[in-house]
């Protein structure tokens, strides 16, 4: 059976399952949930998806969501098709590669989704973006990115010397943040191994074919 993504084509995490998919040349059917609606927040969507959250799939029958813990296991399941290595399995690279994720957990995720709550997803209930909390964590995010710079000007990418899902789970929030006019936190002077980092990561054919609806 083809692979099943119960989601939406514009939410990110449902960008960065698909995105996988694209990497990895998986055929899926996108299952399209009704935010507006609230059918994330009923059954049957929270049988299967008890945080009443987007995406999870069907795969067969295994039922599995959260994104990040999806794209290990299709990267793990298709290793020998589409872009190589996502989930490395040399001891030390894999090290790095985890030590890659964490960073992206930690040091990127926390900030770049409080921000795209308060430019983008408030807007959509009708609340008030709160600026002066923007800007602190703008001013924590730059904190990271510094070091970000550090990082990637000893290996090419941050989980290592070569592509994997540790850089890849950066792009949808990445990208959402660029949107609403901070693309000068990943591409300036000061920065030119994040810049080039990120003009090659988020220049690739799989996200341009997810980036403005991972349909």
């Amino acid at each position: 059976m083809i692979l099943k993504i119960h989601g939406t084509a514009f939410t990110t995490c449902t960008k960065r399952v698909v995105l996988i998919c694209k990497e990895k040349q998986i055929p899926y059917e996108l299952h399209p949930v009704n935010l507006q609606k609230g059918e994330h927040k009923l059954p049957p969507h929270t049988d299967f998806q008890p945080f009443g959250q987007v995406p999870y799939i069907d795969d067969d029958g295994f039922i599995l969501y959260e994104s990040r813990a999806i794209c290990r296991y299709l990267a793990k399941k298709y290793a020998d098709q589409g872009t190589p290595g996502l989930v490395p399995t040399d001891p030390q690279a894999e090290a790095l590669f985890e030590q890659g994720v964490s960073i992206e957990l930690q040091s990127f995720d926390p900030y770049a989704v409080g921000i795209c709550v308060e430019k983008v997803f408030n807007g959509y209930r009708g609340i008030p973006t709160n600026e002066e909390r923007v800007q602190e964590l703008l001013e924590k995010l730059r904190a990271k990115i510094d070091v970000y710079e550090v990082i990637l000007g000893k290996q090419k990418y941050i989980g290592g010397n070569q592509l994997t899902l540790a850089d890849l789970f950066h792009i949808p929030y990445a990208f959402l943040m660029q949107s609403v006019g901070f693309e000068v936190v990943f591409v300036n002077d000061s920065h030119p191994n994040v810049a080039r980092w990120w003009t090659e990561i988020s220049s690739r054919p799989a996200w341009l074919a997810v980036k403005d609806g991972a349909a």
